[in-house]
């Protein structure tokens, strides 16, 4: 169970519907030893068959390619001194792989790729490293589509001088369940999705796996949400079936009030279930501690059975726990398993493909290089707090609509922070002031190149920055970071480096997927740099001064870290902030402010702290 970021009010009792019987809580049935969610198809492969696992070579006869898939933690494969060294596991047949497990020994790859086949020739990738640090790498699959019988680790370049060592490649998975007549459970590994999951070890791919722990307590093999009450998972049968029943093994975070639909197209849905008002009231009193919470089994019965090619759990309210405080506190949900019952169904079923790139050219669709008097407002919304935004990070600022902090000066942008102790703003008293401005309304827009050129002020706590975020941030059914936040430049101060950085779910806030440049050549921060983000499709690609300081692939963000959340609209910010959170985690400063100390507040006060910005770009294709 996770600890929440955020405390949401306890949904309001909904009206009394109930179209079905009310669900039966019962304990875990012995199905769940005979789950194979938790075997390794590879070891076990192995197990029945040694020359299922081969490879391009050997260190020597004691690091065959077998001891990579031995079940021993103490054994390994060892290449030859070879970059483009393989090795293959023959599964037998034709199943869904779910993740691959790498455990690499002191000679690990740096870049490399996991590859899929269905006849040992062709090969599909579903993983690709470019940047490896060893230890254990977990590549979950969803939502790719990898199905297939031969599983391929293709080395590209080592990290050592040595082969590529391995203690241990394990794979998971399973055989979709097949078109069926009689009664059976249609979304055995199927395809699973919902409208947000906590992160990769979270997905809803998982639901879908054959297991659940016994004491339906354990923290593996479960979909989670974020903590927001709205929130669905679904499963592809494959082809328009018949539904009797449906079986739902939550963790102890289940939905007090929930509805079961079915679709035939994915779009509308038709409510089969919803339990009576007593079975809700009954779930909402069981209030206890996550300590001592536990989950519960749900079999739906359909009074008539349904049809459709999809179903889903759309949760209604959330449960409640005691502890952590306040008595109400609620996280998400969090589902093991979702078995479908009934006739129908097909093996077919599969994962979209993914998006690839953009075709055609780039083309500028938003500029401005400030030559004008003042801010342009028909490309700029200005932004004050109190109004617009509320405060954040624990940052000193507020930001105001004023020339002092907010001005167009020799055809730059000036953005320029002004010390005004006891200052008044929107009812709060604040000692600083400061600007900031945002695209949202005048230019939202989906992939492209987005870039500034800056200059930025040098001191400790001083924090300027140019991102961007989803534009349903305001949305309270999604809010951040399920929106997605792009960090194309950050700066805390330091004058030899900046920060950019991806915000998402399960990596936002201190866990975002980021990285640190140093300016080559004695640059610094002070000095004008074109900061820059290659948003597509594929990836983010990020540069300073057109040199790449991080690359960032959906597969790879998707498989290790959590959701593509950069798919939609997204809004371009210029702001400079003071102290606060992420100045403070570096600098440690917490006197006379948070992450601002002395010396920088008389800079403020002499006045000059301020950020420039000589142009902006946008460039799209299409």
């Amino acid at each position: 169970m996770r600890r929440p970021l955020l405390l949401l009010g306890t949904t309001a009792a909904l009206a009394a519907l109930a179209l079905a019987p009310q669900a039966v809580a019962a304990p875990p049935t012995a199905a769940a030893a005979a789950a194979d969610w938790n075997t390794d198809l590879a070891a076990a492969a192995y197990a029945a068959n040694p020359a299922s696992v081969t490879a391009s070579g050997s260190e020597n006869a004691g690091t065959a390619p077998g001891a990579a898939v031995d079940a021993n933690a103490n054994s390994r494969w060892s290449s030859d001194f070879s970059d483009t060294a393989w090795l293959r596991v023959d599964l037998g047949a034709t199943l869904r792989i779910d993740r691959v497990t790498l455990d690499w020994e002191a000679a690990y790859g740096k870049r490399y790729v996991l590859e899929v086949s269905k006849n040992g020739t062709d090969w599909e990738p579903f993983y690709t490293e470019d940047s490896g640090t060893g230890g254990s790498v977990t590549a979950h699959t969803h939502p790719q589509e990898v199905t297939g019988r031969y599983v391929r680790l293709r080395g590209i370049e080592r990290a050592t001088p040595y082969g590529y060592s391995l203690y241990s490649f394990k794979v998971y998975g399973g055989a979709p369940a097949p078109a069926s007549t009689t009664r059976s459970n249609l979304a055995l590994h199927h395809p699973a999705y919902s409208n947000v999951y906590q992160h990769a070890g979270n997905s809803p791919a998982f639901v879908t796996d054959g297991g659940w722990p016994a004491d339906l307590k354990a923290d593996q093999t479960r979909w989670s949400s974020d903590w927001n009450a709205n929130r669905w998972v679904s499963v592809d049968l494959g082809a328009v079936s018949t539904v009797s029943s449906v079986d739902l093994y939550w963790e102890a975070a289940y939905a007090v009030d929930y509805e079961v639909q079915v679709s035939d197209d994915n779009k509308s849905w038709r409510t089969v279930y919803r339990p009576s008002a007593a079975e809700i009231a009954a779930r909402r009193a069981d209030v206890k501690s996550p300590g001592d919470a536990t989950g519960r089994h749900d079999t739906v019965q359909l009074p008539t059975p349904a049809t459709g090619r999809y179903v889903r759990m759309l949760g209604k309210e959330r449960r409640s726990f005691y502890n952590p405080a306040p008595a109400t506190a609620q996280f998400g949900y969090s589902l093991y398993e979702f078995q479908v019952w009934g006739t129908g169904g097909s093996a077919a079923a599969a994962y979209p493909k993914l998006p690839g790139e953009q075709s055609g050219t780039y083309r500028t669709t938003f500029f401005d290089d400030f030559t004008g008097a003042a801010l342009d407002r028909s490309k700029w919304r200005v932004v004050r707090t109190g109004t617009e935004m509320g405060p954040v990070n624990g940052e000193s600022q507020a930001y105001v609509d004023s020339i002092d902090n907010i001005r167009t000066q020799n055809g730059n942008l000036v953005l320029a922070a002004k010390y005004c102790k006891g200052c008044t703003q929107a009812g709060g008293t604040y000692d600083f002031t400061s600007g900031r401005i945002d695209t949202n309304t005048k230019f939202d827009f989906t992939y492209g190149k987005v870039s500034a050129r800056m200059k930025l002020p040098v001191g400790d706590g001083f924090w300027p920055a140019f991102w961007m975020l989803g534009s349903n941030v305001d949305d309270p059914s999604v809010s951040w970071p399920a929106s997605g936040e792009t960090d194309i430049m950050e700066n805390i101060g330091y004058g030899d480096w900046t920060s950019s950085a991806l915000h998402g779910p399960g990596y936002s806030a201190d866990g975002n997927i980021g990285a640190l440049q140093h300016y080559p050549d004695g640059g610094r921060a002070d000095q004008w740099h074109t900061y820059a983000v290659e948003w597509t499709p594929t990836g983010m690609r990020f540069t300073v001064d057109d040199k790449l300081v991080q690359y960032t692939s959906r597969s790879k963000l998707e498989s290790t870290r959590g959701q593509w959340v950069f798919d939609h609209n997204q809004y371009v910010i210029l702001n400079l902030a003071l102290g606060g959170a992420y100045p403070a985690g570096w600098n440690k400063v917490s006197q006379p402010y948070w992450g601002l100390p002395q010396s920088s507040v008389d800079a403020i006060a002499r006045g000059g702290v301020q950020t420039e910005v000589d142009w902006v770009r946008v460039e799209q294709k299409g």
